[in-house]
């Protein structure tokens, strides 16, 4: 049992050591966003101050994380399997951590409409990569063309649309909670892209 809670200890120390270098900010930093001392934060970090649940809880507010993502052991539900929606020609991942979060891979023929009308704005954000083929997105009044291994991301309050050019193409999306249910609310429960085979 001491060794377990040893281990956690240990992996919560570098974890916050990992966020906070991955968000580029040094120890004065971070401990300036936790209102603590600098070599309180140095002492927590190297492991020659306890952990104390107050002080973790501010630490992973000032990561922008969660308590419960900053000391979580659990490595059982590594791999996830697909949603398939054979009607959208789609499958869906739910983002583990992050609850509403979606990843979608949806196969397209259809180009998007060039009527702006028949666009979509909803609250949130999206993101794509196309996976083969060619894309486009409209947003508003632009066009985009997307090619094979291009992303775009942008705020789903611009109407929006996307579909395909010159055959198929396959893209994988990303929605947040609220471009998630922009979507499931124009399509009657589908996390999917606007445009549809």
């Amino acid at each position: 049992m001491t060794q377990e809670i040893g281990d956690v200890d240990s992996l919560v120390r570098k974890r916050i050591r990992a966020l906070r270098v991955a968000q580029g900010w040094s120890l004065e930093e971070l401990a300036a966003r936790a209102n603590l001392s600098q070599s309180s934060l140095s002492r927590i970090e190297n492991g020659q101050r306890r952990l104390a649940l107050d002080q973790l809880v501010i630490l992973a507010r000032a990561l922008d994380t969660t308590l419960d993502q900053l000391v979580e052991t659990a490595t059982d539900d590594v791999v996830t399997s697909p949603t398939i929606d054979g009607a959208h020609g789609s499958m869906r991942w739910p983002v583990k951590g992050h609850p509403g979060m979606i990843v979608v891979r949806q196969r397209m023929t259809q180009p998007p409409p060039d009527n702006p009308a028949r666009m979509r704005a909803h609250a949130g954000r999206e993101w794509l990569v196309v996976l083969s083929g060619t894309a486009i997105l409209m947003l508003g009044h632009r066009r985009f063309r997307l090619e094979t291994n291009q992303a775009a991301e942008f705020p789903t309050m611009m109407p929006h649309d996307i579909g395909a050019e010159g055959g198929p193409c396959e893209i994988l999306g990303i929605f947040d909670r609220d471009a998630r249910r922009g979507h499931q609310r124009d399509d009657g429960d589908s996390d999917s892209p606007a445009n549809r085979e």
